[in-house]
């Protein structure tokens, strides 16, 4: 079985465009509140405001995802600094592992993101 050395600047990289893609998240969220301010003055019927109140909560919560992948990104470059600091280029299988995982973990948000996005445009073609 082959080894491959991973290196600290090549987790470094792949952790600087997560942070690019969740900061473009957090801007299109801010775009999307403003729909929803528009529609909220539009709209009076309880039904809209139901699915309205829906896509808030959905922001809200993506949100709180962000925040926490932000934090989980911030807290593995702590680390990958203190091996840093130790002349340590390389990295233990664990972190590599526990990288492996926030990818994995990256996926699926880019996914549920995706999926919210299609609704919020569908309702907002039905609704603008």
């Amino acid at each position: 079985m082959e080894t491959k050395v991973i290196y600290n600047a090549d987790l470094h990289f792949e952790h600087n465009l997560w942070r690019s893609e969740l900061s473009f998240w957090e801007d299109e969220l801010k775009s999307f509140d403003n729909r929803l301010n528009e529609l909220v003055i539009r709209w009076t019927d309880k039904s809209v405001l139901a699915q309205l109140e829906h896509y808030q909560n959905a922001f809200i919560r993506h949100r709180e995802v962000i925040d926490t992948l932000q934090h989980d990104i911030n807290v593995h470059e702590t680390d990958m600094s203190a091996h840093n600091k130790k002349s340590e280029d390389v990295l233990t299988t664990a972190l590599v592992k526990n990288h492996i995982e926030f990818r994995n973990r990256i996926e699926t948000q880019r996914h549920i993101y995706a999926d919210l996005k299609k609704e919020f445009f569908r309702f907002l073609s039905q609704y603008m």
